[in-house]
């Protein structure tokens, strides 16, 4: 498997896929026809060196794909809005101020359900658990559990349901193109609907960086160890995404190993897709990326690594007869 570099996410009955700066959004309209509008989102640092810097670019992809996601599911869901709704107008500086509402109340939303939550759930147990690190260990048991629990739960929604399939839709494109395969219907169709560099794995990762930094917090004030719960979240973001990035590049057997609890966990975020969504899923790669430019460079490297092992084993035979 070769690295792509090409990601995505799904959106209301379609999916976002991202190249570089150029990403494009493909939605199935009500009327059956494949919208696809392409677009270019730098980022919301513009210095490049910074953004480059492990860690750092960690926490700055995990913002931009917050906004650049919410504002591909809010494009979306215009095709699905009533009449009287698409007739109302908002303003760019309007439609910016209240993206990046959103985005906050999001980030603090998440902050607040599973960070602070945990927290002051394990805090109730201090009378019985004296040691610090068992106290860390139940928050981190229970931030998963509530964190698991949400994802299982909203599962069950047949909204959801579909941008599950969708999603299955857009890993199996990636797969597809980064397997060296044509990306066709067909192809598509009997690639794997789990792909290490998931978001899903990501906010896995998350969980379990966070009980692990979370357990090297030896201060006695409960208000303290808050506040340096929250300080560290940027940290723990940077440190996860680090991860997924090199699992996405390496065949490594224990990257492969610790890769695997997010793969599980993505057979509940994605589901096989149907036909018509990997139409939309391929629609939304080629308005992006040039994948048979791609397929022929790794077909093209894996039949020189075989004629260079087919050549040495006649020079081989060869010296031996």
């Amino acid at each position: 498997m070769k690295y792509s570099g090409i990601g995505g996410q799904a959106v209301m009955e379609g999916i976002m896929m991202k190249n570089g700066d150029a990403y494009a959004v493909a939605v199935r309209k009500p009327d059956q026809e494949i919208m696809v509008e392409t677009s270019s989102y730098s980022g919301v640092a513009q210095n490049k060196k910074i953004k480059k810097l492990p860690i750092l670019r960690g926490v700055f992809s995990f913002v931009e794909s917050l906004t650049l996601g919410l504002k591909s599911l809010t494009f979306s869901a215009s095709f699905f809005e009533e009449e009287e709704e698409k007739e109302k107008k908002t303003d760019k500086k309007k439609e910016d101020f209240l993206m990046g509402m959103t985005v906050a109340a999001s980030v603090v939303m998440a902050i607040g359900i599973f960070m602070i939550l945990p927290y002051g759930i394990s805090l109730l147990f201090r009378e019985c658990i004296s040691s610090q690190w068992l106290t860390a260990l139940l928050e981190g048991i229970l931030r998963l559990c509530i964190f698991l629990g949400y994802v299982a739960g909203i599962s069950l929604m047949s909204d959801i349901k579909r941008v599950y399939m969708y999603h299955g839709a857009e890993h199996k494109c990636i797969n597809c193109i980064e397997h060296g395969m044509d990306l066709t219907v067909e192809n598509v169709r009997k690639s794997s609907r789990l792909h290490k560099r998931c978001g899903t794995s990501f906010l896995l990762i998350v969980m379990i960086v966070s009980i692990l930094f979370f357990m090297l917090i030896r201060v006695d004030s409960p208000i303290l160890r808050l506040v340096l719960r929250l300080a560290l979240i940027p940290v723990i973001a940077g440190v996860s995404y680090e991860f997924i990035r090199l699992a996405g590049k390496s065949d490594n057997g224990l990257v492969n190993l610790l890769s695997k609890p997010g793969l599980l966990l993505q057979k509940i975020t994605t589901r096989e897709p149907d036909d018509a969504m990997i139409e939309v899923g391929i629609a939304s790669v080629e308005a992006v990326f040039d994948w048979k430019t791609y397929v022929n460079e790794i077909n093209g490297s894996q039949s020189g690594s075989v004629s260079v092992k087919e050549t040495d084993t006649v020079r081989q035979t060869e010296g031996g007869s």
